[in-house]
């Protein structure tokens, strides 16, 4: 994915830029009821959770489309529950399962199939 800099050294606008390469959320609090129906809903292409109030709290993915990627940071207190979107899996995880992101760990998820997202840790 090219940098939003590179978009607009390219000639297009800070706007066209930042839709092409994504938008950041810099403070998540990630949702306290440590489901899958309770976890914060990720609405950009970068987030980085803040907030990690007890181990099992969680996030959501986003219905995106086939090819998006998504990357999240976890720099809360505690390891934080990424969800995939309902009626979709994460690697090998069963449906509607998430997993666990450790504290100052960073994920990309990519998104492959209508259902089915692939994510690559990275510590």
């Amino acid at each position: 994915m090219a940098l939003a800099s590179e978009v607009m050294q390219g000639g297009l606008s800070a706007g066209t830029a930042l839709a092409l390469g994504g938008q950041v959320n810099s403070s998540i609090t990630a949702g306290t009821t440590q489901t899958q129906a309770g976890a914060t809903a990720l609405t950009t292409s970068v987030n980085v959770i803040s907030t990690v109030t007890t181990s099992g709290d969680g996030v959501r993915l986003m219905n995106a489309m086939i090819s998006d990627e998504v990357l999240i940071l976890n720099l809360g207190a505690n390891a934080c529950t990424v969800y995939p979107p309902v009626g979709s899996r994460i690697n090998g995880l069963a449906t509607n399962s998430g997993f666990v992101l450790a504290p100052n760990t960073a994920v990309q998820l990519n998104k492959f199939t209508a259902t089915r997202w692939v994510a690559f840790l990275s510590a």
